[in-house]
């Protein structure tokens, strides 16, 4: 796989100022190559229909190990550099412990916690589908980072289905957010809370995403998230 490091810089200072970073890391091939893994279904674990546990509207399956192998190397690849920022993070907010510098370190850390069931996913949304506002937590242990990589082309193999977020500030109206992507673009940003200053120091803004009703077409996307579940 093509490296990706260069298009992972200043990805602290983006997040900082806008509460996520926008990045492009799959070209369209590798895209069709991806969404046309969701129709395997040797290679998942388990499918989730949104509705019926008041999600929102549309599916989704979780990957089984082995991850194929580009989704496993994507995310492998993916960790360093957001382990940089998550471990900034801890500093700022005074937290202890560190993340491991390696993604297979980190996850030894989640099978140990009894966290052991593969995590990345792919999403499907038809006409109609959304996925309401909601945080990805499987376990004690969470990974304050994630991406999610939009594999179709909006506008011309869907139209909505934008990426949301909201960010709620302490004693003050909640922060909207809409997320463009554009096809194999991936948007990194907080699993469930990241640091703020004010001017009595360092403190934590609440996150939560989710996607807008798809008006027409198809949408895929593949999540990435760093830490297994219970």
């Amino acid at each position: 796989m093509q490296t990706i490091e260069p298009a992972l810089a200043g990805l602290a200072e983006d997040i900082a100022a806008e509460g996520y970073a926008v990045r492009p890391l799959l070209p369209p091939a590798s895209c069709e190559a991806m969404i046309a893994l969701y129709d395997d279904e040797a290679r998942f674990r388990k499918r989730i229909v949104m509705e019926q546990r008041a999600y929102g509207r549309g599916e989704y399956k979780y990957f089984a190990y082995p991850l194929p192998d580009p989704i496993a190397a994507l995310r492998a690849a993916l960790y360093p550099a957001l382990a940089a920022v998550a471990n900034q993070w801890r500093r700022t907010l005074r937290q202890e412990g560190t993340f491991p510098e390696t993604l297979d370190a980190y996850l030894a850390q989640c099978h140990a916690a009894g966290q052991t069931r593969p995590t990345p996913l792919m999403l499907r949304y038809g006409p109609g589908g959304f996925n309401c506002l909601h945080q990805d937590l499987y376990g004690d242990l969470v990974f304050p980072l994630q991406a999610a990589i939009l594999l179709n082309a909006p506008d011309t193999d869907f139209t909505g289905g934008e990426f949301i977020m909201v960010e709620q500030r302490p004693r003050a109206q909640s922060r909207g957010m809409v997320v463009p992507l554009r096809q194999g673009e991936a948007v990194i940003f907080p699993v469930h809370h990241r640091p703020a200053t004010g001017t009595r120091g360092a403190y934590r803004l609440t996150m939560r995403h989710g996607v807008s009703r798809v008006r027409s077409g198809q949408r895929h996307t593949l999540g990435l998230i760093f830490h297994d579940a219970a």
